[in-house]
């Protein structure tokens, strides 16, 4: 009999976490969940905790402890707020395996320190690799740790490469539905809002990552994934739109053959994967018929509507704190803009302004990426504030 996986999940509360816990409830003799983590939201936390009898939950924003306490007042659980209590779990030894789904650079240390433990990492952080993907996948390759992506990108270029040898190998092909904006013409840009940038066709995400698939940062991103997760050249990592979203990418191979890994726009599909890998889910959540879709495009991203596709590149040649500074510069931009702060161009521009005057750190430690965050949300608000 298999033993049963002891599961940490960071961000239970959001979209990843939430269908992970699907996933759990139709497999329990393969999972038991021991730590459940959110930012704020602590009535859904506390209701997770009742209902998988988990032996410790973390609240984010400390201001929601007293509530979330009060709430499990009547059981063993315990209960912890704040970022020290969050790394604590990541790294706590009473699980085998973490699956990151927080939102952000908060998302580094507890990938970071739960690799040092020696645990299994499920990810969907993309800021984890983004920010730091050189130093956490050395260190996994050290210690051991396997680390299983969650975006659907990914999942589909680990499923394509399945039994493939690293030299048949010619590039690796990222699909992008081109987002909320996709139809909206480039000179109409400045006018978007973010009810308008927030109408994702085909994902049912959270505000930022919508947001961030509407200018493209989030494709920009996983192309600096790709490159840590499979240890690819960025040249060798192309990027095509594909409105359906049916196609969730591919790997074309030195011999002109092509794979591509096809399924509903679905995340419970890639989350299985991950949990389950090497095995498959016996059942899906949502069958998919290829019947369904009988025409299936693909076109080249607009480079000049898209700009942070091509400055996600510049970062990753650039190595070093750069896409450290290209992902707090976003994180600010994004959150003002959610807020009505400013505009959606303001977006790129804030990116642009902080890496043109951010101090640059070649081979940057933990620490050193702590720094440049901090310096690129700073410059982030400086620009935003001009323009206000």
């Amino acid at each position: 009999m298999m033993a049963i996986e002891r599961l940490t999940i960071l961000g239970s509360t959001g979209s990843i976490g939430v269908q992970t816990l699907d996933i759990v409830r139709r497999h329990p003799e393969r999972f038991k969940i021991s730590s459940l983590v959110a930012h704020s939201r602590w009535r859904e936390l506390a209701a997770q905790a009742r209902e998988f009898g988990v032996e410790s939950v973390v609240i984010g924003d400390e201001s929601h402890y007293a509530e979330l306490k009060e709430a499990l007042k009547d059981t063993t659980i315990e209960v912890m707020a704040g970022n020290e209590a969050i790394n604590h779990v990541a790294r706590s030894y009473r699980s085998d395996t973490v699956v990151n789904a927080l939102v952000g650079y908060a998302g580094l240390h507890p990938t970071a320190l739960a690799i040092e433990s020696g645990k299994r990492i499920a990810l969907a952080n993309k800021e984890t690799l983004v920010v730091g993907g050189d130093i956490i996948m050395a260190e996994a390759r050290r210690k051991g740790v396997d680390i299983m992506p969650i975006d659907s990108e990914h999942s589909a270029i680990m499923q394509c490469l399945e039994g493939e040898q690293r030299r048949s190998i010619r590039n690796l092909i990222i699909t992008c539905s081109g987002g909320a904006l996709r139809d909206t013409a480039r000179e109409n840009l400045a006018n978007v809002t973010p009810e308008m940038a927030l109408r994702h066709p085909q994902w049912s995400m959270g505000a930022k990552i919508t947001i961030d698939s509407a200018t493209l940062v989030n494709k920009g991103f996983e192309v600096i994934e790709a490159r840590w997760l499979f240890d690819i050249e960025p040249e060798r990592i192309k990027v095509v739109i594909h409105p359906q979203s049916i196609v969730h990418s591919m790997v074309e191979f030195t011999d002109g053959s092509v794979k591509a890994q096809l399924g509903n726009a679905d995340m419970h599909t890639p989350i299985s994967y991950a949990l389950l890998y090497p095995e498959r889910a016996a059942e899906a959540m949502e069958h998919f018929s290829i019947l369904d879709y009988p025409t299936l495009t693909f076109a080249a991203p607009d480079r000049e509507k898209y700009p942070a596709l091509d400055i996600a590149y510049e970062c990753l040649h650039r190595g070093g704190t750069a896409a450290c500074t290209m992902n707090g510069a976003n994180e600010v931009a994004v959150a003002s803009f959610l807020g009505h702060k400013c505009g959606y161009l303001d977006i790129v521009g804030a990116i642009r302004y902080a890496l043109d005057n951010a101090s640059f750190t070649k081979h940057p430690t933990l620490a050193d990426y702590d720094l440049a965050n901090r310096e690129a949300r700073m410059l982030a608000e400086r620009y935003l504030t001009q323009k206000r």
